[in-house]
């Protein structure tokens, strides 16, 4: 008998950009720079790019919203970082990210959306 894993569309996301080779997990450091989990490499906002991002809502709850970004560094190092919409965001990544060239508000510009 197989059990049956209920995956949320992040996890199912995840597990492609894995399949792609985009395995590097970020996360902020008090610093206020981006860093491997292992802490072995950081990055300022300047040395990253987003090449990618992806909403998800809550299924039962739509306020229960998060972003997961796919970044480029300087070093051609790419992985994804993760935050929460709203009440549940998480300040350092938000001002982060901010500060991060994004190529997809590059990109509606040319597309005139």
């Amino acid at each position: 008998m197989e059990d049956k894993v209920n995956m949320t569309p992040l996890v199912q996301v995840l597990a492609q950009l894995r399949k792609e080779g985009i395995a590097t997990d970020f996360t902020i450091t008090e610093e206020g720079r981006l860093s491997t989990m292992d802490g072995k490499e950081s990055f300022t906002p300047q040395q990253v790019q987003i090449v990618n991002f992806y909403r998800f809502e809550g299924e039962s709850y739509p306020g229960d919203m998060a972003i997961l970004y796919v970044l480029e560094t300087s070093t051609g190092l790419k992985g994804t970082i993760s935050d929460a919409y709203g009440l549940y965001s998480d300040e350092a990544i938000e001002n982060f990210m901010k500060q991060v060239k994004d190529l997809g508000k590059d990109l509606d510009k040319h597309s005139g959306n």
